[in-house]
């Protein structure tokens, strides 16, 4: 469908009434939920209606775009214009499964001369840049003018400069020549000085070497004593030490040999004894686990007669354990009212305990001191 879109009289962001004509190509989206969108709209609607609704759409997007840019922006940039309004305009009539192929601005004018008198601006401006050329052309031939002029004086100060350093090269290598002259002067002298010092050295070194030769036969001759002087040593004194070093180190050798053996035979006999002693810790061992054999044979042989004589051989030694505590006690006082038993059955118990426990282990509590000093003086 071809919607041609018309805004009269629509006032810019600077307040111009503007004319503008636009052309949009939209379709129906084929897409599924697109198309079930737009059945949803348009169902029932003529093709004319449906271009009346996209129509409307469009051409309030198109005076709100236009309220915000200037005359300028949409007469010079109407693609730009073109392509904010299809961006702003697509997702409100997409909501409708309805697409815009595309918008172009066909016409733009107004009734105020505002778009004629920017003609005449522009024609002025042109003139005016072209007045800017001229006078930038006088402006760059005085500059080069300039520029040669001062090129001839940069050649007339380097002809000058030209002068002054080949006069300068002049007095310098004069004064080099000078120097040079000096210098062999000094050096002539300097080398009669240095070959009277070398005369003194050759002179000073034959002296040195007389000396050396002196010292050498010094040396030989102290040589010769000290051998004299080291035999005589080796004669008197290192003959006899050696030999009583020889000595000592024999007598050592055989104290040496003799610790061994004596090592050897301790750690033999050490040996034997831990053997022994293991042989009789094993012989007792089995006999012990034999002895145990056979007692448990015996219990399990004998049943609860035998458990009760294990028992009975053990109560000595708990009633033993049980009285321990009470051999460090002194005395034990007991505090009762006027009709209060515990006193005469205390006592009472006290007299027959020793009985009891002795019939029972064999164990005499009687001779406790505290037992003793208790059923005493209940009698």
């Amino acid at each position: 469908m071809t919607i041609l879109c018309r805004c009269e009289n629509i006032e810019t962001s600077e307040g111009v009434p503007l004319f503008v004509t636009g052309v949009a190509q939209v379709k129906i989206m084929t897409e599924k939920e697109l198309l079930a969108v737009a059945c949803e709209q348009f169902l029932g609607k003529n093709v004319q209606d449906i271009k009346n609704v996209v129509l409307q759409t469009l051409e309030g997007h198109l005076r709100s775009i236009l309220g915000t840019l200037t005359v300028e922006q949409i007469y010079q940039d109407r693609d730009q214009f073109a392509k904010l309004v299809r961006e702003v305009a697509a997702p409100d009539v997409g909501r409708m499964g309805i697409e815009i192929l595309s918008f172009t601005i066909k016409d733009v004018y107004d009734k105020v001369d505002y778009l004629s008198s920017l003609g005449k601006t522009q024609t002025a401006v042109v003139q005016r840049d072209a007045d800017i050329g001229v006078a930038e052309a006088e402006r760059d031939a005085g500059i080069r003018e300039a520029e040669c002029k001062k090129e001839m004086l940069d050649i007339k100060f380097m002809a000058d400069t030209m002068i002054a350093d080949s006069k300068r090269a002049f007095e310098l290598q004069k004064s080099a020549f000078s120097e040079e002259v000096n210098i062999k002067t000094a050096e002539a002298q300097l080398a009669y000085e240095l070959q009277g010092a070398r005369e003194q050295q050759k002179i000073r070194q034959e002296e040195i070497e007389i000396e050396v030769v002196q010292r050498k036969k010094q040396i030989a001759v102290e040589a010769q004593e000290i051998l004299r002087t080291d035999k005589e040593l080796i004669a008197t004194v290192r003959r006899p030490a050696e030999a009583e070093a020889h000595r000592i180190q024999q007598i050592a050798e055989g104290e040496k040999v003799k610790q061994v053996l004596l090592a050897q035979a301790e750690a033999e006999k050490i040996r034997k004894l831990g053997e022994a002693e293991a042989a009789v810790i094993e012989a007792m061992g089995k006999a012990e686990a034999e002895r145990m054999k056979l007692k448990a044979e015996a219990y399990q042989k004998y049943g609860d007669a035998a458990k009760m004589a294990l028992v009975l051989e053990a109560l000595p030694q708990i009633a033993a354990k049980i009285a321990a505590p009470l051999t460090k006690v002194d005395e034990i006082v007991v505090l009762s009212g006027d009709n209060s038993k515990v006193t005469s059955e205390v006592n009472r118990l006290l007299a027959e305990l020793p009985a009891s426990v002795h019939a029972l282990t064999g164990v005499d509590l009687s001779k406790i001191p505290l037992i003793k000093k208790a059923t005493g003086a209940q009698v």
